[in-house]
């Protein structure tokens, strides 16, 4: 009897079953039968607008299908810039949806939020009220300040979706490590956030790197020139199609496309890079599309549920799908109440936060598998807490060569699985393809023309020297290119007195070269603005150059014992002397032509014709004598008077001659700078504005103002005995060998080129003194013009000795580079040659 009722009872409810099955089949769609609709509380900043409407198309769509399985909504929506407006506008709508409970109460919310001052304000206001929420907001677990510190409990329902904008960036990681980038400029537009990836980016990555958002179209232009100012080659491009090509066609118009440049697009979109330029090569990231997910956009699009980029929108839509499934799981399997209890933001009081006891996450990581859910676009990746879960999908990398504003190929290169620390996945045949991509390596090189250390050839537009040959065995060792070219002033930088500076200095200091190359000294002053490699050539200094004295041959050297004037009163005298004398004895009655029979006896029978007489006055300033002198009294007078004058001649020139060769021996030449100093027959100065010219000038201010300091401590009434006996050491005057070797460099007139100064030296420049000049400049210029100059000589020691070495860039990574390749020892052997 028993049996019989027991299978009655069974039967029974087996019918009762069917019916019920049976009667709502056409309502449940998908197992949750009785089951009350989730209600959700959805929070969004009003700047994101593919948020916006994504997630309100989806949950129109969700209402219109299912129409039990969405209940109340509220739609905040907050400015992002004010977090004290966005927490008084959530705080209103919470307290308003739970202050009266009910069925009605929000069961989730829907955080699609990016980041900053809003983002962080919806994490505290969700951790505080304890409600289960799925967010969407950027940033990794260390970004997201307010859910740092969270509970075991908390954990389990506050769960963080990176969105695939936030993914996209993580590539230039990965492509700065694998191609071993030096530097990078990324840019982004208003689809991606980067505020919290200036730190973690390219954390631990050796590439100096700028991020910064583009400009409007009229601004690209000059901030790319200001990245390209800060030596800058390798740029990133973030950005949807109208920004990459308007960003593109700048660069083509600066001429910053080429092999010295590295271009690279990511994007959220899909298309093919274009712009107005020629033989450019662009490495693009894009998603990849599967046939599933073209199938799936093209119905939505088709609606206009979706809008660009499609990878976002679809992304938000589906986490509005996958949040409400989470949560009716939960609700089916007991997990989270009908009727849940919140507070209000009045209520807390930071020790009331609820305990949930909620595996939120294991109900996300379920839905797939129960329901059945299928991602528009990108699916879910799960991990193990926060920042650890993101969108799902794949970028597909190409090499996009475009030529004449159309891409004329394209060279599928790999993927890269989108992710944090997720590799590139590249084509085996492809791998050499991405690491020739990046920018060569080509710094602008600038310098002075200075033989033999620096030259220049117009005529084959060729650079050779001492310092071209180092820099190309340097460019051997570290694999780059550079151009190079002379500075427009010629001059290898001084500080100006209003604190400019001027020459290769100036060039480096305003960053239009990398590279100062020549025979520039190492200074303290410089050394303030720019860097100094390891002297390439020790301790030169400062010299004399002057014009090599030659001594004076001539066969009439004898006569320049005595001025012109003198051997013409001479000559004039020995003619007046000898016409006299025949003028007196061709008239006195007593000579021996008119008095013949009277001297007829004698034995020396001498006529002084107008012949004899020139002959006996020449040879009478001889030591032979003249011979027989006149008969008549007036001739002998003569002769007397001549023999006198003869004999004072002779005196004064044998005792001029004699002080003529000891002067000329006892002339010392100049043979150093205080020589010179000493001198005032031979005029100096150095080249105006040149090392040697700010040498002399600091020198000379440095004796005015210790001048000064003398002179008011010694005019110091103030002092005692005492005191002033301890300044007797430093007596008047202070040295000013500076200060008039200065003046006097300014009375002669300073060259304005080397070239000027050895015209001078040379006197082939015509002036009303022509008095000798010496050249005082660089020890390597004027030791070479002396090895090239048969005429020129280098005269004394080198003082104020420095060392020659190439300059960069305050801060630039080439110093320690050109110290390690100078260093080498094949470099060295090098120098030795």
């Amino acid at each position: 009897m028993k049996k019989k009722w027991l299978y009655t009872i069974l039967i029974i409810l087996i019918i009762t079953l069917v019916y019920v099955k049976g009667d709502n089949s056409g309502q449940q769609m998908d197992g949750f039968e009785g089951l009350r609709p989730v209600n959700v509380f959805v929070i969004n900043d009003e700047a994101n607008d593919v948020a916006n409407r994504s997630v309100g198309n989806a949950l129109k769509i969700m209402r219109d299908t299912h129409t039990d399985w969405l209940g109340e909504t509220t739609i905040v929506q907050i400015n992002g810039s004010d977090p004290r407006d966005a927490l008084d506008k959530i705080c209103n709508a919470w307290d308003i949806a739970v202050r009266d409970g009910g069925p009605g109460v929000p069961d989730i919310v829907l955080d699609v939020t990016r980041s900053g001052f809003g983002a962080e304000t919806v994490n505290s206001f969700t951790a505080a009220m304890g409600v289960p929420t799925l967010s969407a907001q950027f940033g990794q677990e260390g970004d997201l300040r307010h859910w740092r510190e969270l509970t075991d409990d908390q954990k389990n329902y506050l769960i963080q979706v990176l969105p695939p904008a936030d993914l996209v960036p993580e590539a230039i990681r990965q492509l700065a490590i694998t191609m071993n980038m030096s530097n990078a400029a990324i840019m982004f537009d208003e689809n991606f956030v980067m505020d919290h990836k200036y730190k973690s980016l390219l954390l631990n990555v050796p590439t100096r790197h700028v991020i910064v958002r583009t400009k409007e179209s009229g601004g690209i232009d000059a901030q790319l020139s200001q990245l390209r100012d800060l030596d800058i080659v390798n740029f990133f491009v973030l950005a949807k199609e109208e920004v990459v090509t308007a960003i593109l066609d700048v660069a083509e118009a600066k001429n910053f496309t080429g092999r010295k440049y590295g271009w690279f697009a990511l994007s959220l979109d899909d298309f093919t890079p274009k712009c107005e330029c020629k033989n450019l090569s662009i490495l693009f990231l894009q998603p990849q599309l599967t046939s599933f997910n073209q199938e799936q956009l093209g119905g939505l699009t088709s609606k206009g549920l979706l809008q660009l980029p499609l990878i976002t929108a679809a992304f938000y839509y589906d986490i509005t799908r996958l949040a409400i499934q989470a949560m009716r799981e939960a609700t089916k399997n007991n997990q989270w109440p009908p009727e849940p209890r919140h507070i209000t933001c009045d209520e807390f009081n930071r020790n009331n936060t609820p305990t949930r006891n909620l595996d939120f996450l294991e109900k996300l990581k379920n839905v797939g598998q129960i329901v059945k859910f299928e991602p528009t676009y990108a699916g879910f990746h799960w991990g193990d807490k926060n920042g650890e879960h993101q969108a799902n999908f794949t970028m597909k990398m190409s090499l996009v060569v475009i030529d004449n504003g159309n891409a004329i190929s394209t060279n599928d290169l790999g993927t890269w699985p989108a992710g944090i620390n997720s590799h590139l996945k590249l084509s085996t045949s492809q791998t050499e393809a991405v690491l020739n991509h990046t920018a060569v390596k080509s710094f602008r090189v600038v310098t002075v023309i200075t033989p033999p250390f620096v030259m220049y050839d117009p005529a084959t537009d060729t650079w050779s020297g001492y310092c071209i040959e180092l820099l190309q065995h340097i460019q051997k060792i570290l694999k780059f290119e550079y151009e190079i070219r002379e500075v427009a002033d010629r001059e290898f930088g001084s500080m100006r007195t209003d604190g400019t500076w001027n020459g290769m200095v100036r060039e480096l200091k305003d960053k239009r070269a990398d590279i100062a190359l020549g025979t520039l000294s190492v200074m303290a002053e410089r050394e303030n603005v720019v860097d100094f490699t390891v002297p390439y050539y020790d301790l030169v200094g400062i010299s004399i150059l002057m014009q090599k004295q030659k001594a004076a041959t001539s066969l009439f050297k004898f006569l320049t014992v005595l001025e012109n004037d003198v051997w013409l009163c001479i000559l004039a005298s020995y003619f007046f002397t000898s016409f006299l004398m025949w003028l007196f004895d061709r008239w006195s009655p007593y000579s021996y032509q008119n008095n013949k029979e009277k001297y007829k006896n004698d034995e020396e029978k001498r006529e002084f014709n107008l012949k004899e007489c020139l002959w006996f006055c020449m040879t009478s300033l001889t030591p032979q004598g003249g011979g027989e002198a006149p008969k008549n009294l007036s001739g002998r007078l003569v002769a007397a008077t001549w023999w006198l004058f003869g004999f004072i001649i002779i005196a004064s020139y044998t005792a001029n001659l004699a002080a003529f060769l000891t002067v000329s021996r006892l002339e010392t030449p100049v043979e150093s700078l205080d020589d010179l100093s000493k001198q005032y027959k031979i005029q100096y100065a150095p080249i105006n504005s040149s090392e040697a010219y700010t040498y002399f000038d600091r020198m000379a201010r440095i004796e005015t103002k210790f001048y000064e300091i003398w002179k008011d401590m010694s005019l110091n009434d103030s002092l005692t005995d005492v005191e002033r006996a301890q300044l007797a050491v430093w007596d008047y005057p202070v040295s000013d060998r500076y200060t008039k070797m200065f003046q006097a460099m300014k009375e002669a007139g300073f060259p304005t080129s080397k070239e000027e100064a050895v015209r001078r030296v040379r006197k082939e420049i015509v002036n009303s003194s022509q008095t000798e000049f010496a050249f005082i400049g660089d020890a390597t210029d004027i030791r070479y013009l002396e090895m090239t100059n048969c005429d020129l000589v280098m005269v004394g020691d080198e003082f104020s000795r420095k060392p020659y070495a190439i300059a960069v860039q305050q801060g630039s990574p080439l110093k320690d580079q050109f110290n390690n390749a100078i260093s080498t020892a094949q470099i060295l052997e090098r120098f030795d040659e």
